[in-house]
């Protein structure tokens, strides 16, 4: 069942009041390096039940005439297109839907910074295409011994060797598609450029995870490594918070690793550094805003369970190594978590069982569960698709909300005109003949009514769902997992 546990109102007063006052600290210049996402933030949704995915960007457009944005890209994740996994497209295009979502808030995008950068053609087309576009591109290249050589990576070997991205606002936020696109390594090298033309420059981290005044081994926390496991992220105890303070705080491999490096760039530009610990770095208030520790557990945990069948899929599919799926396999026994704790996996695979085809089944935010099937005339997530809306609207699960008059036509479309070999209607086509219905019947628009409450449910399928039901469903903020098995043997699955 759903529940809210996080007051976003209140996330939004503590956060904007904490930057505010981090800006304040430096004089000049600032640059701010925001982790995660900035306004589609759908994993802080997910695992804190209330958080609204626009939380940053609202925060950040009543800065927009102080501020300008880099956009950091890993030449890696370019080269192998990379694809973001709560969107389906890769880390190129995410750049490009990036600029044009900033621009659409009213917020500068000053360049783009190819990080860790290699001359491949991959990378030089992608350059070649943003600057066709009027953007500028820099380029950071890969430091050996990187982040454990201070004294090379301080030096014009290091730093000194990238370029030096112009900027013109004082207050410079330094995002990226997604994690290890070298967002922290931007900063340092700029705040290091910056030294070298006679310019004093600070440096903060809003990062949303882990969430660092919360115990180690929350869901929340668990959840986040859960999300990394790509990156081999770790959570662990800040060291240098607990060795000061006294305080044990939660922070992750990376920012320990490379806290040296800015405590060393610090204190050989100002004689000291104004942290003494990663924690100090960051402008985190998530923590505080918890009102419903049992609803926001129980959310995280979700998040694990279909990380792991997410995983599970991305293997099948060829896209994923043994080694990240036993790292959520290992998260989830760690925590106690298994997989029949989400109920909508238990139902889909009884009514698989039961029929002998396909199924899938959906847990509704007031805790009932629908299932669909497959037939002759929907796939089993059509059926779901409507049998949640039914059920959400109060309509009897017998009637029919979408008229025979549309779906005939469509289907002989599909078939005679469009060289399709199965009749059955995928969900974008279902919903299309629900509205096309809904325009000269009450009932269907009832149902038409309810797909926004389809927000936040649960959903699960036994069988891997095409593309375009899955970016169905992503777009009525449905949380999907599939089996990672396939409907039929084919090799090809478009």
């Amino acid at each position: 069942m759903y529940k809210i546990g996080f007051d976003n109102n209140k996330y939004l007063k503590l956060q904007s009041e904490k930057i505010k006052e981090r800006i304040a600290q430096f004089g000049g210049k600032l640059y701010l390096e925001f982790g995660g996402k900035l306004f589609d933030d759908f994993h802080a949704s997910r695992v804190l039940p209330g958080f609204e995915p626009d939380s940053k960007i609202r925060m950040l457009t009543e800065l927009k005439d102080q501020a300008e944005i880099i956009i950091a890209v890993n030449s890696a994740d370019i080269e192998k297109n990379k694809v973001r996994g709560d969107l389906g497209i890769t880390y190129d295009l995410d750049v490009l839907r990036l600029i044009d979502a900033f621009r659409g808030f009213g917020l500068y995008v000053g360049s783009v910074v190819l990080t860790k950068y290699d001359a491949n053609s991959g990378v030089e087309a992608f350059k070649t295409k943003l600057e066709g576009l009027g953007i500028k591109v820099y380029k950071h290249y890969p430091i050996k011994n990187y982040p454990y050589d201070i004294d090379y990576i301080v030096s014009d070997e290091g730093y000194g060797k990238n370029d030096f991205i112009e900027t013109e606002r004082p207050l410079v936020v330094v995002t990226a598609p997604g994690p290890g696109s070298g967002k922290m390594g931007t900063c340092l090298s700029q705040i290091y450029h910056e030294y070298k033309r006679g310019i004093s420059a600070g440096y903060a981290k809003f990062e949303t995870f882990p969430v660092w005044n919360i115990p180690l081994s929350h869901p929340v926390n668990v959840a986040y490594e859960a999300a990394t496991a790509d990156l081999n992220d770790i959570n662990m105890i800040d060291p240098f918070h607990l060795e000061n303070y006294g305080i044990t705080s939660v922070n992750y491999n990376r920012d320990v690793d490379i806290f040296p490096v800015l405590r060393a760039m610090y204190e050989g530009i100002m004689g000291k550094c104004p942290y003494k610990s990663p924690t100090d770095m960051g402008v985190n208030m998530v923590g505080y805003c918890i009102f419903d520790d049992e609803a926001v557990r129980n959310a995280a945990n979700n998040e694990i369970i279909r990380r792991y069948y997410n995983a599970l899929c991305q293997q099948r599919k060829g896209n994923l190594c043994e080694e990240e799926v036993n790292k959520i396999k290992s998260l989830m026994t760690q925590s106690g978590i298994n997989a029949k704790q989400r109920k909508c996996i238990q139902m889909a695979l009884e009514k698989a069982q039961e029929t002998g085809a396909p199924a899938a089944a959906i847990e509704l935010k007031d805790g009932r569960v629908v299932t669909g099937k497959t037939s002759s005339l929907l796939g089993a997530s059509s059926a779901a698709l409507i049998n949640a809306v039914k059920a959400i609207a109060g309509i009897d699960k017998d009637v029919d909300i979408i008229s025979h008059q549309v779906l005939e036509p469509v289907q002989k479309l599909k078939i005679e005109n469009l060289g399709n070999h199965n009749p059955r209607l995928h969900t974008d086509e279902v919903l299309i003949a629900l509205a096309i219905t809904a325009a000269t019947d009450d009932t269907a628009k009832k149902a038409m009514d309810a797909l926004k409450e389809l927000k936040g449910t649960e959903l699960h399928s036994s069988v891997i769902l095409s593309p375009v039901d899955t970016a169905t469903f992503r777009k009525l903020g449905v949380n999907l997992t599939c089996e990672p098995v396939y409907q039929s043997k084919k090799l090809y699955h478009g």
